[in-house]
């Protein structure tokens, strides 16, 4: 729908299934309040950003937990 804003929320449950981490290949988690997707890995932790309802999963777009 035009001018419709897509929300994190708005994510396939199908495609939080099969997405994993980049950098660590640990599972991803919706993040509601920053609109990212967080590795819920301990020793990873990245934040990936959710842009216009798509995922972007680069490392190097990524806040890592040090950076909050």
């Amino acid at each position: 729908m035009p001018g419709s804003r897509t929300t994190a929320w708005d994510l396939s449950p199908a495609l939080l299934d099969i997405i994993v981490c980049p950098a660590c290949h640990g599972k991803l988690a919706i993040d509601y309040d920053t609109s990212e997707l967080t590795c819920t890995s301990g020793s990873c932790g990245l934040a990936f950003p959710i842009t216009e309802g798509v995922p972007v999963l680069l490392v190097d777009e990524a806040r890592s937990p040090a950076r909050l």
